[in-house]
């Protein structure tokens, strides 16, 4: 990821206009000079992909990225290749929508074995790879903060999600950093430089205090 010295780079993420349409995040950000939007499947799914990239292609805007793929944990075996198939799919509406990154919320575990849940994503991804690979889409794994480990993301510092980047070892595998959710850890400077060269995105967001609603 280059150093950011202007706002070529800038990204709207539509979950930070959630209230809005894809349309009308598409017309925000053109108002006010906003080069990229970062979409979400189920604000893309109210319309449609064509119509969503169309907008996006008309307005002279980007696409970041695509959120979300993930939630890979599941009880069954059939499960969880529902699940990897719908992260197929959500490689395949990345590429149709022109973006070359899938944000991944890796999901909980669905037992007390969290250990056995971290895992499965790796597994997981390691099986999205060749898929993702072929459709020159990257998978961004997107660490979240601890308090959602139960119900969210067993990947919660980016120090964990590092390593799997690491493991995995593959160009189409890299990090998505959220300020909202790793700006406790008393490392993650260090953390940051560790994951250079595999920073797929970086979300600027900030921390209310006091916290009505961890998901604000």
């Amino acid at each position: 990821m280059k150093p950011f010295t202007g706002i070529d780079r800038l990204s709207l993420n539509q979950i930070t206009t959630q209230k809005w349409s894809v349309r009308e995040a598409v017309d925000g950000c053109a108002r006010t000079g906003i080069p990229f939007i970062g979409l979400w499947r189920d604000k893309v799914a109210e319309i449609g992909l064509r119509e969503s990239a169309r907008m996006v292609r008309d307005a002279g805007l980007h696409i970041s990225s695509l959120c979300r793929g993930g939630w890979f944990s599941a009880a069954t075996a059939a499960e969880r290749q529902a699940r990897l198939d719908d992260n197929r799919r959500a490689l395949d509406e990345a590429t149709e929508l022109g973006t070359d990154v899938l944000v991944l919320v890796c999901g909980p575990a669905v037992d007390r074995d969290i250990g056995a849940a971290r895992a499965y994503v790796e597994e997981a991804i390691a099986q999205l790879i060749p898929y993702a690979a072929e459709r020159g889409v990257k998978l961004g794994i997107e660490p979240l903060h601890p308090m959602y480990a139960a119900e969210r993301s067993v990947i919660v510092t980016l120090a964990e999600a590092n390593r799997l980047v690491h493991r995995l070892d593959h160009n189409h595998v890299g990090v998505v950093i959220d300020a909202y959710h790793v700006w406790w850890d008393p490392d993650i400077y260090t953390r940051i430089v560790e994951a250079a060269g595999r920073i797929l995105g970086f979300h600027v967001s900030d921390w209310l205090v006091p916290t009505p609603d961890l998901l604000m």
